[in-house]
């Protein structure tokens, strides 16, 4: 006849079956994290990556930006809002021929009606099916207005749900059936490349910011080997919703001297090696 064990000797049999070891060793009561059997690898003995994004297709990207990451001899992305590219469609398609990636940030720009300007356009009142006709709306127009499909995409206001309380969804599972990477905003961190969910990677806002606190940014991604994904809007002087030119000057001189080790390149180029070292992986 099979014994009954009550629920509460079941916990304590596998708590002690969990903690117990040989007599005299000293065994850690919680669970040890193993390290990864292989870690990941920038290339050319690179320590860190650097994106430098920015967000809604501002005119001031355009008109500022293109001049400036020219001279600076960097590539960028542009997450362009599709219902705003007409403003400077010529210079979209002159970023297009200077190597500047051209990414996804929706047609109209959904983001929560708790701030007034989205009242009309609020994320609560959206379906994963509207969510879906966004981004691929978003994706025929730029492909059709510029000849490029684009791979990577950031969320508008760096939210990521659709819908209000018991119906709330998250797309997430959009971005990851669309595209290479999702980026998020006003995140806290760079991403780990060998651990990070690239279809919702961190993003670190770059406005308003001066070049000694981009710098300490950057230099914590060298420390941790890590990938940080600059998210900026306008170009210009420094204030709200602006990345100040001096600032970023400075930030590219620094970050292009080889004693620093740092890898600058668009979303999708760092975001495909990632990609593509998971997979060569054991």
């Amino acid at each position: 006849m099979a014994q009954t064990i009550k629920p509460g000797a079941m916990l304590a049999l596998a708590c002690t079956m969990f903690i117990s070891s040989p007599a005299g060793a000293q065994e850690p009561s919680h669970p040890v994290r193993e390290e990864p059997a292989q870690s990941f690898h920038w290339p050319e003995g690179k320590r860190a990556a650097v994106s430098l994004s920015f967000d809604d297709g501002r005119v001031s990207q355009v008109d500022t930006g293109l001049a400036l990451f020219r001279r600076l001899g960097i590539k960028v992305t542009f997450f362009l809002e599709a219902s705003t590219m007409e403003k400077r469609l010529a210079g979209w398609k002159q970023a297009v021929a200077e190597g500047h990636e051209i990414g996804n940030h929706s047609v109209t720009h959904p983001c929560t009606a708790n701030y007034p300007d989205f009242r009309k356009n609020g994320l609560e009142d959206y379906t994963l099916q509207m969510m879906a006709a966004e981004l691929d709306g978003a994706n025929a127009q730029i492909e059709q207005q510029l000849g490029v499909k684009p791979r990577t995409f950031a969320y508008p206001c760096g939210l990521k749900f659709v819908g209000r309380g018991l119906d709330v969804r998250s797309y997430v599972p959009l971005i990851a059936e669309r595209f290479l990477v999702g980026r998020g905003y006003l995140d806290e961190g760079p991403n780990d490349p060998a651990l990070c969910d690239l279809s919702q990677a961190m993003g670190t806002a770059l406005d308003d910011m001066d070049f000694p606190h981009m710098k300490r940014i950057v230099d914590r991604a060298a420390q941790e080997g890590s990938w940080v994904i600059f998210a900026g809007h306008e170009v210009g002087q420094r204030g709200f919703q602006v990345t100040d030119v001096a600032a970023l000057e400075a930030l590219v001189d620094y970050m292009k001297d080889p004693a620093q080790g740092i890898w600058v390149g668009t979303v999708e180029e760092i975001g495909r090696y990632i990609r593509d070292q998971r997979r060569r992986s054991p």
